[in-house]
């Protein structure tokens, strides 16, 4: 493995850090560097919690008006005529498209 992180490549990154930085400021950048990635984590975590809390929300929502729909238009289609050549479905005489599959339907003749 080429870029593999072996323990000899550590303690070549921690000797540098010392000499650039010195025995007093590591200890408060470690400190920091910590904090940022707990703040980190809470802030994903949070995040996740809100989504789920979304979905679960929205899948709760009733489908009452889509099906009140549907059904007023395939009562007035039943006694119409107007069916879809592909799925079968009744739609409303002035429709132009099927309301279930959305397939251009028959053009009427007058």
């Amino acid at each position: 493995m080429p870029f593999a992180i072996q323990p000899v490549h550590i303690i070549i990154v921690l000797l540098v850090a010392f000499l650039i930085f010195g025995a007093n400021k590591l200890p408060e950048m470690g400190r920091s560097l910590g904090k940022g990635i707990s703040e980190f984590r809470k802030g994903t975590k949070e995040a996740a919690e809100g989504f789920k809390a979304e979905v679960s929300n929205s899948s709760n929502v009733p489908a009452v008006p889509v099906q009140a729909i549907s059904l007023s238009t395939a009562q007035s289609a039943t006694s119409a005529g107007n069916f879809c050549i592909q799925c079968g479905t009744p739609n409303s005489q002035e429709a132009h498209f099927c309301a279930s599959c959305g397939a251009k339907l028959p053009d009427k003749i007058a």
